[in-house]
C-alpha cells in the first residue's frame, strides 16, 4: 500500500474501533477490550510506518474534492510533513498506552464500553487534525474532540464536580471556537482556499488582507483549546474525569491541537508582528501564573494540570518567536513525560485510597508500596523539571534557545521584544517548575500524611505502561541531534547560555523547596500538630486548632492553614491564598459574565411569566367565558328552550313597538 493509503487508515482504524465497540459492547462484552486496544495499536504501528516512509523529507500531499461548494472548495486532503508524522506517532503511542492502562484502571467500571469507544473516537479526531491538509476537515476533528472531552470529563456524572467540569470545559472551549471559526472563514476568503498549503503560500506572498485580525481571531480558539490565558480555567477542573482521560487530553489530544494548529499555520501568524507579540505576552502570563498556581495546589492532579498549562505556555512561546521546530519538539517530549506523570498519579491515587483521594497532604508510605510508580514518576518529574539528560531538558532548551536568538535580534520572523518576554518568563517558569515538581515528589512519596490501607498490587498492565512511557521520557531528548530533517532542518542541540541558566535556576528551585520542606517538617515535628499527623487515630481536633494558631505567622491565615509540612505555603507566603484559587479568575468571570447572564435570564423568565403569559391568559379568557355561556344555554331542557324563545319573542316585539313609536313621533 502507498503511504497515503496507510495514512488514511491511521485515523480510520480507531474510528471503526469506536463504532464496533459501541455496537457490540452489550451483545458481546468480551470483545470490548480488544476493540479498544487493537485498532488503536494498529493505528500507532501504521503511524510509525508512515513516519519512516516520509523520513522527514519533502511533504506528501494528496486530495480529493468532497463536494462542490460554489465558492471556496472543501477537499479531503492529507498533508504529511515531518511535524505531522511525528505528532501522529505520539498520539498513537499515548492513546495505546491509555487504552491498555484503562483495562486495569477501569476494570470494574460499568460504563467502560462507552468510555473505551469515546477514547478511540477522541484519538481518531486528533489524528484527523494532525494529518488533515484542509482547514474545514481539520475543524471536524477539532469539534469532535470538544464533544468527546465533554463526555469523558463527565464520565463520573453522578458527582456534581464531574458534571460541572464537563460543562465548563465544553463552554469555555466553545467560547474560543466562535472567533476561531470566523477567523477560518476570513482566512479562506483571503487565500481563496481551505487547503493548508494554499493558505501558507498566500501568507508568504502577502495574500492575506488582514493578517493581524485573522491571527487574533484564530488565537482565541487556540487559547480555548490549548488552555492558555485567559481561557485556561477549564483544564484544572477537568481533573474530575478518570485519570487516563487526563493523560490523553494533556499529553496527546485536545490541548496539543491548538499548538499544532499554530505550528502548521505559523506563516499566517508571522505575517503580523502584533499577533506574535500578543502570543508572547499570553505565553508569558500563562507560564508564570500556572507555575505559581501549581506550587499552591494540594490535589496531585491539579498540580499536573497547572503544569500542563505552563508547558503549553512554553510551546506558545516558541511559536511566538517563530520557531515551530522547537515548539513541536517540546510538544513530543512533553507528551511522553506528561502521560507518564498522569498515569503514575493514577497508580498513586489508587494506592493511597480511592479515586477521590488526591490530596498530597493525606498521602504517606507509598514509595515502598508502589515502586514502579515511584521510580517512573521520579523520572517524569526530572524530565518536567528539565534536568539533564532527561527529555524535558533538551526540548525546553530548544525553546529557550530560540527565544534567546530572537531577543538578540537574530530572528527575521519575530520582534526582539517577544523574544525577551518569552526568555525571561521561561527562566522564571523553570525555577517554579522545579519547585512544584520537587514539592509534589516530597509530599506524595515522603509526606507525613496518614498511611492509607493497602489495596494490593496494581494490575500488571498499569505498571507495564509506566515503564513503556519512561523510555522516551529518558531517552527522547538524546535524539535531538538526529531529528533535524523532521524539524525544518533546524539543529535542536542546547545552547550553552540558556542551558546553564535554566539548569541553574531549576536546581535552585528544587533545593530551596527541599530546604523549605525540611524546615516545615522539623517545625511540625516539634508541635502538637506533628503528633496528630503522625498518629491520626487520636482525637486531635482541639490540639490541631492550637497548633495552627501557633503557626499563624508562618502560614498566613488560621482558617486556611493545612498540614504545616507543605513547603508551598512557606515559599509563597501571602501569595499562596490567591495562587491556590488560580488568582480568582473564575470569580472574575463569574462577576463579569455568569452573574449578568443569570440576571438577564431571570429578567426574561419574569417577563415571560408575568407579562407574556398574562396577555396569553387574557386572550384565552374571553372565548372561554363565551363558551361557558353558550354551554349553559345548550342544556337539553325543552322547557328552557321554549322559555328562551318566548322571552326573545317578547323582547323583539317590544323593540318593534318602541321603534314604531319613535318613527311615528318623528
Amino acid at each position: 500500500m502507498t503511504t497515503t493509503t496507510l495514512a488514511v487508515l491511521v485515523p480510520l482504524l480507531p474510528f471503526l474501533g469506536a463504532a464496533a465497540g459501541l455496537l457490540l459492547g452489550r451483545r458481546a462484552p468480551g470483545f470490548v477490550r480488544p476493540l479498544a486496544v487493537l485498532p488503536t495499536f494498529a493505528a500507532f504501528v501504521l503511524a510509525v510506518v508512515v513516519a519512516v516512509d516520509q523520513g522527514g523529507g519533502r511533504a506528501i500531499d494528496a486530495a480529493t474534492r468532497l463536494t462542490p461548494t460554489g465558492s471556496v472548495p472543501i477537499e479531503l486532503a492529507l498533508h504529511l510533513d515531518g511535524f505531522a508524522v511525528l505528532v501522529a506517532v505520539l498520539v498513537g503511542l499515548v492513546a495505546t498506552c491509555v487504552q491498555l492502562y484503562s483495562t486495569g484502571y477501569l476494570r470494574d467500571d460499568p460504563r467502560y464500553t462507552s468510555y473505551a469507544a469515546l477514547v478511540s473516537l477522541f484519538t481518531s479526531a486528533m489524528l484527523l487534525v494532525v494529518y488533515s491538509g484542509d482547514l474545514m476537515v481539520l475543524l471536524v476533528g477539532w469539534e469532535i474532540m470538544g464533544i468527546c472531552s465533554y463526555f469523558l470529563v463527565g464520565h463520573y456524572w453522578e458527582t456534581p464536580e464531574a458534571r460541572a467540569a464537563s460543562l465548563k470545559a465544553f463552554l469555555v472551549t466553545k467560547l474560543g471556537d466562535v472567533p476561531f471559526l470566523i477567523g477560518l472563514f476570513a482566512l479562506a476568503t483571503d487565500a481563496g482556499t481551505f487547503r493548508i498549503t494554499g493558505v501558507v503560500q498566500a501568507a508568504l506572498t502577502g495574500g492575506i488582507g488582514h493578517p493581524t485580525l485573522v491571527a487574533l481571531l484564530l488565537l482565541a480558539g487556540v487559547a480555548g483549546k490549548s488552555a492558555q490565558f485567559p481561557l485556561h480555567t477549564w483544564l484544572p477542573d477537568a481533573m474530575a474525569g478518570p485519570t487516563p482521560v487526563s493523560a490523553l487530553i494533556h499529553a496527546a489530544t485536545m490541548v496539543a491541537a491548538g499548538i499544532y494548529f499554530v505550528a502548521r499555520l505559523l506563516p499566517v501568524f508571522a505575517a503580523s508582528a502584533a499577533a506574535l507579540t500578543v502570543l508572547a505576552v499570553m505565553a508569558a502570563i500563562t507560564m508564570v501564573g500556572s507555575g505559581l498556581a501549581a506550587l499552591a495546589q494540594d490535589d496531585i492532579k491539579r498540580v499536573l494540570a497547572y503544569s500542563t498549562i505552563g508547558q503549553l505556555g512554553y510551546l506558545s512561546g516558541a511559536l511566538a518567536v517563530g520557531d515551530r521546530g522547537a515548539a513541536v519538539f517540546h510538544l513530543l517530549s512533553h507528551g511522553a513525560f506528561k502521560a507518564l506523570l498522569f498515569l503514575a498519579a493514577g497508580v498513586v491515587i489508587h494506592a493511597a485510597g480511592t479515586n477521590s483521594l488526591t490530596a498530597m497532604s493525606r498521602m504517606g508510605g507509598l514509595a515502598k508500596r508502589i515502586p514502579d510508580a515511584y521510580w517512573t514518576m521520579t523520572v517524569a518529574l526530572l524530565a518536567l523539571a528539565a534536568i539533564p539528560p532527561f527529555a524535558g531538558f533538551f526540548s525546553k532548551e530548544a525553546v529557550l534557545s530560540a527565544a534567546e536568538h530572537t531577543a538578540l535580534g537574530e530572528s527575521q520572523v519575530a520582534p526582539s521584544g517577544a523574544g525577551w518576554t518569552v526568555l525571561i518568563a521561561g527562566l522564571l517558569t523553570a525555577l517554579l517548575t522545579a519547585a512544584y515538581a520537587t514539592r509534589l515528589w516530597l509530599l506524595a512519596f515522603r509526606g507525613r500524611g496518614a498511611e492509607a490501607p493497602d489495596h494490593g498490587r496494581q494490575p500488571f498492565v498499569m505498571n507495564a505502561v509506566l515503564w513503556v512511557l519512561a523510555i522516551p521520557s529518558i531517552g527522547f531528548g538524546l535524539t535531538a541531534g538526529h531529528l533535524g530533517d523532521w524539524f525544518d532542518g533546524r539543529a535542536l542541540t542546547p545552547a550553552v547560555t540558556t542551558a546553564v541558566l535554566s539548569t541553574g535556576v531549576a536546581l535552585v528551585g528544587g533545593l530551596v523547596t527541599y530546604a523549605a520542606w525540611r524546615h516545615t517538617s522539623a517545625l511540625a515535628a516539634r508541635t502538637p500538630m506533628g503528633a496528630v499527623a503522625a498518629h491520626p487515630e487520636g482525637d486531635g481536633g482541639l490540639v490541631e486548632e492550637e497548633a495552627i494558631a501557633s503557626h499563624a505567622e508562618v502560614y498566613g491565615s488560621i482558617a486556611s492553614a493545612p498540614d504545616p509540612a507543605d513547603p508551598g505555603r512557606l515559599l509563597l507566603g501571602p501569595l499562596h491564598r490567591h495562587a491556590a484559587t488560580g488568582f480568582h479568575l473564575d470569580a472574575v468571570y463569574s462577576a463579569l459574565f455568569v452573574r449578568p447572564v443569570l440576571a438577564a435570564a431571570g429578567l426574561v423568565r419574569f417577563l415571560d411569566r408575568e407579562v407574556v403569559e398574562t396577555y396569553v391568559r387574557a386572550a384565552s379568557a374571553g372565548p372561554r367565558w363565551l363558551g361557558r355561556a353558550v354551554r349553559r344555554a345548550q342544556n337539553g331542557n325543552v322547557q328552557s328552550y321554549l322559555s328562551a324563545l318566548l322571552a326573545g319573542s317578547l323582547v323583539l316585539a317590544a323593540a318593534v313597538v318602541v321603534l314604531a313609536n319613535v318613527t311615528a313621533g318623528s
